[in-house]
């Protein structure tokens, strides 16, 4: 019994400590990129910082309000939550918009062509998800509008959407890193430090998540 209960603590500070991690990265990570692209001396400028800023803070810190082990908003409850959620996404979304938009202008005006490369094209992708998975959520706010589908199973597949998304925009971030712009301006340990940040974001996400998941089959069992 005593075994059980201290497994049970060390597992649950190992988890408090990832998501106090993330966090940290949450922030750090898109101040890296600022100081890099110096957001405003360029169009080019912004698209690194918006990008980053999107899916590296702003995402993250949406589906961190509702981790158990490391929430901002703990103590709130789940409505409450929901809508901080909400409007963290919305600003996701936005600056994922505005990012796109930036780095379509900069080739427009320098006169190359448009989403040639791995990282354009699962960042235009990703910016379209996350569109739509915006306007797939509204149904959760106003449930009205989902005529014959149960909240739980709403917030299951928006959960499970969600997580493919943020993966979606992890992957952007990490082919980001591997453009000429950054290995010019980023090489040796500071490069695998950098990628680490949204590799190890969207492990610890993906964890909470699937963890969640998995809880909420358990009671229902």
């Amino acid at each position: 019994m005593l075994i059980a209960e201290s497994e049970t603590r060390f597992y649950g500070f190992i988890r408090a400590a990832s998501v106090g991690l993330t966090h940290i990265i949450s922030i750090a990570f898109p101040v890296f990129i600022a100081f890099l692209s110096l957001p405003g001396t360029s169009v080019f400028s912004w698209h690194p910082f918006l990008m980053t800023v999107a899916f590296g803070f702003f995402m993250t810190e949406a589906i961190l309000l509702f981790s158990p082990h490391g929430s901002l908003l703990k103590r709130f409850p789940h409505k409450t939550k929901g809508r901080v959620h909400w409007i963290l996404q919305s600003l996701c979304g936005s600056c994922a918009v505005l990012g796109l938009a930036a780095i379509y202008y900069n080739k427009y005006l320098n006169g190359k062509a448009h989403f040639t490369s791995w990282h354009g094209l699962l960042g235009l992708i990703t910016v379209c998800v996350v569109c739509v998975q915006s306007l797939a959520a509204v149904p959760l706010i106003y449930h009205s509008l989902a005529k014959g589908w149960s909240l739980a199973k709403l917030k299951r597949y928006h959960a499970a959407s969600g997580l493919v998304t943020f993966l979606l925009g992890c992957t952007s971030l990490l082919l980001g890193l591997c453009s000429s712009w950054f290995t010019e301006s980023v090489g040796g340990h500071a490069w695998y430090l950098a990628a680490i940040c949204p590799a190890l974001s969207a492990l610890i996400i993906m964890n909470q998540v699937s963890s969640a998941y998995v809880a909420k089959k358990r009671l229902q069992s």
